[in-house]
């Protein structure tokens, strides 16, 4: 009998991306049938009108999720649930006391409280975090099981919301590698030596310390021998050898062509959990820059398959961009152990396969998918 799955996931940041990935590579699976609900932030129409559900995340994702959840449902029974991220399971509890549910997230509530300040985000009254601890711990307990993006977030389940470590199973974004391939042979012909930045909220992801070290690195150089490229949301008036590009959508051919182009991922970020463009630049074979924030140190792994540069630090940053600028061998070193890292644990299909599995297991534990078919 097909794994009847229902997908909820949130369609905000990075976890766009995650969610295209994922729906792309279990439709590959024939043992599934898998329904989607895609939770989406608005701020037009009627939601723009009603006091703080318009600004409210969570309210928001959970009556979206709820709508969802009936209209899946009356269409078939649901043997499991999977949820990213807790953010949309908090208001649909009552579903996962019925159906086997799994959450998955990023970062915990209170890791994201941490970096809340890059994000605008601000925590509220004492009375007030300690109701949201405990709604998002009662969540975490009613799961079956927890998927984690990487080690970082686990630990802080175990430490903040005392989930026991055998009920969290790291399962990380991935990518499609395929799809990332390149010619490796341009990249050892070009004169010109590209660093890329792909962030959407340029002052978040470090972009304007990046313009710094590179405008400075730029005039200590000959100008024409290194060019920034900026994928973001945010405008930017013209100068030298800064190429900016507002409207790249995610695994586009045109985002992608800038990967196989470039020479050097640098993302100098000030706020962060994992952020997946940094698996996108290393399959690519980019030798990664990026900061000590989130859980980004397992995948820049310091002088292995990049270099982690203080937040905030431009002066450090144009350290080790000369480093790379002006050292092929070492370009093609960093770059290689970066695609070799994100081929063993950041593979989009192996992923997938391992988080079906993890939803099959599951299902045929809590006996649910047994019965439902029996019935």
């Amino acid at each position: 009998m097909p794994y009847h799955i229902g997908f909820i996931i949130e369609q905000v940041l990075g976890h766009v991306t995650h969610g295209q990935n994922l729906q792309m590579n279990v439709a590959l699976d024939p043992e599934v049938r898998a329904s989607w609900a895609l939770p989406t932030w608005k701020n037009s129409g009627l939601a723009s009108k009603i006091p703080v559900y318009r600004s409210n995340w969570t309210l928001q994702a959970g009556v979206q999720t709820r709508r969802a959840l009936s209209q899946l449902n009356r269409r078939a029974d649901l043997d499991i649930l999977f949820f990213h991220t807790q953010v949309t399971a908090i208001l649909a509890q009552d579903w996962m006391s019925r159906i086997p549910s799994i959450v998955s997230l990023d970062a915990t509530p209170r890791q994201y409280d941490k970096l809340g300040k890059t994000y605008a985000h601000n925590t509220g009254p004492g009375w007030l975090e300690q109701g949201k601890w405990r709604l998002n711990r009662n969540c975490f307990r009613r799961a079956r099981h927890l998927v984690t993006w990487s080690e970082w977030a686990k630990q802080g389940l175990i430490d903040e919301y005392q989930v026991p470590a055998k009920k969290v199973t790291v399962i990380p974004p991935g990518v499609n590698i395929d799809i990332w391939k390149y010619p490796s042979e341009w990249k050892q012909k070009d004169q010109v030596v590209r660093i890329l930045f792909v962030g959407g909220d340029l002052h978040r992801k470090g972009g304007q310390v990046l313009l710094e070290a590179f405008r400075s690195l730029r005039q200590d150089t000959d100008g024409d021998t290194i060019e920034l490229h900026l994928v973001t949301r945010t405008s930017l008036p013209h100068e030298p050898g800064v190429f900016i590009y507002n409207n790249m959508q995610p695994n586009s051919t045109e985002l992608r062509h800038l990967f196989f182009t470039s020479h050097i991922f640098c993302l100098p970020t000030f706020g962060d959990c994992l952020p997946m463009v940094l698996s996108e630049a290393g399959a690519a074979g980019l030798p990664l820059v990026s900061t000590p924030v989130g859980a980004i140190s397992e995948i820049v792994i310091d002088g292995e398959t990049g270099f982690i540069v203080p937040v905030g630090d431009s002066e450090k940053l144009k350290f080790f961009l000369r480093r790379l600028v002006f050292n092929p061998e070492l370009r093609f070193g960093l770059g290689d152990c970066a695609k070799r890292l994100v081929k063993r644990d950041y593979d989009a299909e192996n992923n997938a396969n391992k988080l079906l599995a993890l939803l099959k297991q599951t299902a045929e534990e809590t006996g649910h998918h047994l019965v439902r078919h029996d019935e």
